[in-house]
């Protein structure tokens, strides 16, 4: 073989490893004028491939082994210029757009220019055409962030004949809760849906959190138990009479009471209920967020079955995904209504594309025998794409739940010793719990490719429900290396427990 021929084959081979092994893609996108970040932008960089930044800006995608790298990747975001680069460009640097004003009026040519009530009655009108509700398997990631904020911890130690449980063991308690907690959980996998019926297959998932942490009432009562379990006699018991915690506590084991054989059983009964535990939640999880979508009947967000609740105003026009849309503003009718935002509406099929939305007042308070319960905050946006069969749907959706939670009551923890007869001795610690918290959920979902199934493949898929997510006390950036997903941002990759 010649040296030109060997030199030839050797310039092609080289030219074909890229293609022949994954390669994972990460950037930043920047605001070009600012450097900051640019969230939930779309980074294109297939015909129906495409990923969405996080909060910060951060992506990154998979080029599958033996895929045709792509020319270009084109990434858009609304109030900046659409702009393509090349995949070079896209390596661990930042990549920039130019912002530039919503293209509020432009050239589009009408048979009747609608006034924007029309265009409202329009959109509702074509839901049924437009909404999908075929058979469709979606590839989806799923953040789910929670953030406790403790304001108060205060027992309120009133008396004590429990000589274990006296002022000073209550003071440690409410001065070990930490004051703030943070929950990460992060799954990717596989969505068949058809209407309101879903069916999961988890690939992976992750949990990051501190064990130790109290995140919610029920996880203080949890500590509590424990506590007082620890510090009372093996024979004695108590009783918990208020109604917030459980009603008895047994200082014994129900476990150290069974046969061997018996408490095998158990065990293996509480370990199937855990591995089951994250396929169900996540299931659960992602079916309340798509009941909260804008023409689901039981959505908080009742922008369609009470539209006349709410001003619109027509905007002007933009573009999305190389169409054009209608920008139409929403407020509520003086106190009416509970929301604002603005629907991105196509001009041809009158289908939804985008809408971002937030309350304007809170959403429900609720206050009953020294218990407080606020919404305060219900925020968001949702992206809908359209499909083969020419219907749309869900693309992205992030939404963000604030509430306020305390308790303000008394408390009586009863002691009693099961081997004395009659009424049995009884010892009591009486508190006055004041507890306040403000706890809030952000739920991120992205939508990677989108496939509609025939009703045979719905029906036969059987799910796992053998998989676990992966505890992580400490975040592991090589968890996710190999698949694509939305890039944790600066929290998630800091996050660690402390010894």
């Amino acid at each position: 073989m010649s040296f030109h021929k060997i030199l030839t084959l050797c310039s092609l081979f080289i030219l074909m490893v890229p293609s022949l092994s994954a390669q994972t893609i990460s950037s930043r996108l920047v605001d070009a004028k600012t450097k900051k970040g640019i969230p939930y932008a779309t980074v294109q960089y297939g015909e129906h491939q495409g990923v969405i930044t996080n909060d910060e800006g951060r992506f990154s995608f998979v080029l599958e082994a033996g895929t045709t790298l792509p020319d270009s990747i084109h990434i858009s975001s609304m109030g900046y210029e659409k702009k393509g680069f090349a995949l070079q460009q896209l390596q661990d640097s930042l990549v920039m757009l130019t912002p530039k004003a919503i293209e509020l009026s432009g050239v589009y040519l009408f048979d009747k220019e609608l006034e924007v009530d029309d265009i409202i009655e329009k959109m509702k009108e074509r839901l049924p055409q437009n909404i999908n509700n075929d058979p469709v398997k979606q590839r989806f990631f799923l953040r789910r962030s929670e953030f406790a904020t403790i304001t108060k911890v205060d027992f309120g130690f009133e008396k004590s004949t429990i000589k274990e449980l006296d002022k000073e063991l209550m003071d440690s308690i409410a001065r070990s809760v930490p004051k703030n907690a943070h929950h990460y959980t992060e799954s990717l996998g596989d969505l068949y849906k058809k209407g309101t019926d879903y069916k999961l297959a988890i690939v992976k998932a992750a949990d990051l959190y501190d064990k130790n942490n109290v995140g919610s009432f029920e996880d203080l009562g949890k500590r509590m138990e424990a506590i007082f379990k620890k510090n009372i006699k093996p024979d004695s018991y108590l009783k918990i009479k208020s109604g917030i915690f459980s009603q008895k506590v047994q200082v014994d084991s129900i476990l150290d009471e069974m046969e061997e054989e018996q408490a095998q059983e158990v065990k293996q009964r509480i370990q199937k209920d855990s591995t089951s535990g994250l396929l169900d939640s996540q299931r659960h999880t992602i079916k309340d967020l798509l009941a909260e979508l804008y023409y689901r009947e039981d959505s908080k967000l009742d922008l369609i079955e009470k539209t006349n609740r709410y001003d619109f105003k027509l905007m002007g026009y933009a573009d999305i995904d190389g169409m054009g849309v209608y920008v139409v503003d929403f407020f509520p009718k003086r106190s009416s209504a509970d929301f604002k935002g603005r629907l991105y509406i196509n001009i041809e099929d009158f289908a939804v594309m985008r809408m971002d939305f937030e309350n304007t007042d809170r959403l429900r308070n609720f206050r009953l025998l020294g218990i407080t319960y606020r919404e305060v905050l219900y925020k968001g946006t949702a992206r809908f794409a359209q499909l083969p069969n020419g219907r749309y749907d869900l693309r992205f959706m992030d939404l963000t739940l604030g509430n306020y939670f305390a308790v303000d009551r008394p408390l009586k923890v009863v002691e009693k010793n099961k081997h004395v007869k009659g009424r049995r001795k009884q010892n009591e610690l009486l508190l006055n719990i004041d507890f306040r918290m403000s706890p809030t959920e952000k739920w991120e979902l992205v939508v990677f490719g989108q496939d509609l199934v025939d009703e045979p493949q719905f029906a036969n898929f059987k799910e796992d429900k053998t998989v676990r997510a992966t505890y992580m006390p400490r975040y592991d950036p090589e968890f996710w290396q190999g698949h694509t997903i939305m890039e944790p941002n600066q929290a998630i990759r800091e996050f660690t427990v402390e010894e």
